[in-house]
């Protein structure tokens, strides 16, 4: 390789410095790039899965043949009447604080912190004033008991259940996540909110799951005793997570997390 006038300088003034620098100038002419919000590629696992929940109109299937162009617009218009009009709000309230001697349910109840923990995050969730109805219902779901959902990854040493509990939980919270994380009926007029009280592994699991980020990370992410967490399913069936794990309406000395 034969060096230019130019690059012999250089590089001899770097020999004088005592710097063992070679500096090679391509000699191809520049291409101009575009900018990086145009020519950027995002990792294939990095990309969007818009019909995560199974719910997009753009995917759903028309049971029709297309005959002619007034047939075709009819189908596009059955698709835009699929169209989610609505948002859903999912509130993720970790429980309190609460016996963990206790050998059954009955037995594991809120110790008097956890009490005084639910109390702050109930005031809290009535100044922000969501449109509840008047008398909530609460209804029990055996699907988001607390579990193993996946293998961690990185693993924990200290945390290391048998594998067939991931094999027998991780079915079980994934059916819960399929069952309350979906985009609004098309027939929703109103945006709704809905507040699933239970535990960290499952809430982890499910933050994880709607952002669409490996599940596999769920452990990296840490959650106090009654903590909030909210995710918006908007009506494009995009997931936003507003808040996460929050206790700041609680005093220092009432937070814990084990």
């Amino acid at each position: 390789m034969s060096l230019s006038k130019t690059q012999r300088i250089l590089l001899g003034l770097s020999a004088v410095s005592g710097v063992a620098t070679f500096y090679y100038f391509n000699t191809q002419k520049n291409q101009a790039q575009a900018s990086w919000t145009t020519s950027y590629a995002p990792s294939p696992y990095a990309k969007w899965d818009e019909n995560w929940d199974h719910r997009s109109p753009k995917h759903m299937r028309i049971a029709r043949e297309i005959l002619n162009e007034k047939e075709e617009n009819q189908i596009n218009e059955e698709r835009e009447s699929l169209k989610p009009k609505a948002y859903r709000h999912l509130i993720l309230i970790r429980h309190g604080q609460y016996n963990l001697q206790g050998q059954t349910d009955e037995q594991r109840i809120l110790t008097k912190l956890g009490r005084l923990q639910a109390d702050y995050t109930g005031k809290r969730l009535k100044d922000l004033d969501f449109p509840y109805t008047d008398m909530v219902p609460v209804t029990n779901c055996d699907l988001l008991r607390e579990g193993a959902p996946i293998p961690p990854e990185p693993p924990v040493g200290r945390y290391k259940p048998e594998l067939y509990k991931f094999y027998q939980d991780g079915s079980r919270i994934e059916a819960a996540f399929r069952k309350y994380f979906h985009r609004a009926e098309p027939s929703q007029e109103k945006d709704s909110y809905t507040l699933l009280v239970c535990h960290a592994n499952v809430i982890r699991y499910f933050v994880c799951r709607a952002l669409q980020v490996p599940a596999e990370a769920w452990l990296r992410l840490s959650l106090n005793h009654a903590s909030i967490t909210w995710i918006t399913i908007t009506p494009n069936g995009r997931c936003v997570l507003r808040v996460f794990g929050d206790t700041g309406h609680m005093p220092p000395n009432v937070i814990s997390s084990t």
